[in-house]
């Protein structure tokens, strides 16, 4: 079991397999990646996920840049450890071609990046992007059975902030008789040039609880989800959130191999070059270094 000083079981894994993107995002934050060197190899990937696994992570997550922008994606989910569970996120722009063939390979389920319906905004936001192949493939991930789908909703405050709504009846357009999708709403990290598209979600998620039938406090970083009969809402508010850090129980590994203990930190430790039990070392070493970025009591 990884476990840091603090007491936080690290039970998931963050892998980011490329920093290369086919939208361009006004607001990313790139993983907190800051000049990276050449992505992983497909047996690198794999190796740091089987070291991950054998100290005890259940839960894989394949991250990016957009990761479907790997033509070996595939193969590098099919090589993976039997984990509980492994999901993606992804922007959505590929996922209708790949959809099936991820289900097929061994993926459970995705995350999918979508900040409005709305094709000008969509196309203001990320520059390039197509709203409409977003939506087909959330829609073709739902029938394949990639679920339940996050929709990631980052809200920004005079773009967004009015299709909260909106965006959370399109994700229940696809639950009947069980959930295959759920709303997840982000606050935004106000980092230089972003400040003044900052929205505290705080007065959103009153507003949700208030008609929620029903509640649920997620294991990581105690995120709420509510049940409502507008559809099922989750809420990830990072910023000045001490319960979110000293429940985070997640390690992230970045493109180019290094170990990131948290993404609020630019702190990497390289572990180029380290295999076996001198990989495990280093894992558990970088584990136990873990700090919360907001200390205080939950």
């Amino acid at each position: 079991m990884l476990r840091d000083g603090f007491g936080r079981v690290v039970t998931n894994l963050r892998i980011a397999v490329t920093n290369r993107c086919n939208l361009e995002c006004f607001y990313c934050h790139k993983e907190g990646e800051r000049n990276p060197g050449k992505e992983m190899s497909p047996d690198r990937i794999v190796e740091i996920a089987k070291a991950f696994h054998k100290l005890g992570v259940k839960k894989l997550k394949i991250t990016g840049g957009e990761p479907l922008l790997r033509k070996d994606i595939l193969d590098i989910i099919q090589e993976m450890p039997e984990f509980d569970e492994i999901s993606m996120t992804t922007n959505g722009i590929l996922l209708e071609k790949y959809a099936e063939e991820l289900r097929e390979c061994g993926l459970s389920r995705v995350n999918v990046s979508l900040d409005t319906l709305n094709a000008e905004k969509y196309r203001f936001i990320t520059k390039v992007g197509d709203v409409e192949k977003v939506v087909s493939g959330i829609s073709r991930a739902c029938e394949v059975g990639l679920t339940p789908v996050k929709v990631n909703m980052l809200v920004l405050k005079g773009i967004n902030d009015d299709e909260v709504e909106n965006l959370l009846e399109f994700t229940n357009s696809f639950n009947s008789s069980e959930v295959r999708a759920i709303l997840q709403l982000i606050e935004l990290l106000p980092l230089p040039g972003l400040e003044k598209y900052f929205f505290d979600i705080s007065s959103l998620e009153k507003k949700y609880s208030e008609i929620a039938f029903q509640t649920r406090i997620r294991a990581m970083h105690r995120r709420m989800q509510y049940f409502t009969p507008l559809g099922v809402i989750e809420f990830v508010k990072p910023l000045d959130n001490s319960a979110f850090c000293m429940h985070c129980n997640r390690m992230r590994v970045t493109s180019d191999g290094k170990l990131k203990p948290c993404l609020l930190r630019d702190t990497t430790i390289s572990i180029n070059g380290k295999h076996d039990d001198e990989l495990i070392n280093e894992i558990i070493a970088t584990v136990r270094k873990r700090e919360p970025y907001f200390k205080g009591e939950p």
